[in-house]
């Protein structure tokens, strides 16, 4: 498969995955959310393939919905209304939570809105200590509605909530403290090949016993899905909200740079 913002790799314990959008800080957009549930297909057709490891081009991982693809309104093969596209990225997130696979994310750099997500909905996640963590949504009239019930589910309500509210970064070493991070390295070759060397010895069905298993543990799904999905969509239909989206997309202006 030809990638357009993804550059996938295959080695013997599973798929190298880099998200290839510089020039937009990695951000989310409908093909990078289309393309992330292709290299799950790839890997859970292949019982040899037990991991998938997400990484970022440049200093960021993840910087969350691109405002400008979304300002647009025709990103790469058109933009999703606003329920439509809150609906496919919960259901990529969930979908981290629930494949057969192990989904490590290898985070190095910064890690804003809907990249918070992404390392929230991991089964591991590795960071160097110059990596950083945001949910500034709350600045643009937003909230992480989607990205919550996955953080909640990883950190617990109060850090989940403190990020949310405060919109401040968090460091890498208070993101371990809180358990959003795993493992801090500088280097997380060795720690991934660890563990694909482990998980090689677990049946695949095991793999994906646990995570159902676990999954079981959490609040109802449906509930937490209906709210996140619905708030997504309440605030992102706000002109209050549209106007900062598109005075970014159009002027590079921030949102406390606005009457608006």
């Amino acid at each position: 498969m030809d990638y357009r913002t993804l550059r996938v790799r295959r080695q013997p314990e599973g798929l190298r995955v880099v998200i290839d959008r510089p020039e937009a800080d990695n951000g989310i957009n409908d093909t990078l959310m289309s393309e992330l549930h292709a290299v799950l297909d790839l890997a859970e057709s292949d019982p040899e393939l037990r991991l998938v490891v997400l990484e970022g081009a440049g200093p960021v991982f993840c910087s969350g919905m691109d405002f400008a693809d979304a300002a647009r309104g025709t990103g790469d093969g058109g933009a999703l209304p606003a329920a439509r596209g809150g609906q496919v990225f919960y259901d990529l997130l969930k979908r981290f939570t629930t494949t057969r696979r192990i989904v490590v994310s290898v985070v190095d750099g910064r890690v804003t809105g809907g990249g918070v997500g992404l390392a929230a909905a991991s089964d591991f996640v590795y960071a160097t200590g110059r990596s950083s963590f945001a949910l500034p949504e709350a600045l643009w009239g937003l909230l992480p509605a989607c990205v919550a019930p996955f953080l909640v589910r990883r950190v617990g309500f109060q850090p989940a909530y403190a990020m949310t509210m405060s919109t401040l970064p968090v460091t890498a070493e208070r993101a371990a403290r809180m358990q959003l991070v795993d493992e801090l390295t500088e280097n997380a070759e060795p720690l991934v090949r660890r563990l694909a060397a482990r998980l090689t010895k677990i049946d695949d069905s095991v793999l994906a016993d646990g995570k159902r298993y676990f999954a079981r543990m959490w609040l109802p799904q449906e509930p937490l899905e209906r709210a996140a999905v619905d708030e997504f969509s309440r605030l992102m239909d706000s002109p209050v909200v549209q106007r900062r989206i598109t005075g970014f997309a159009d002027h590079r202006r921030m949102p406390w740079e606005s009457a608006g």
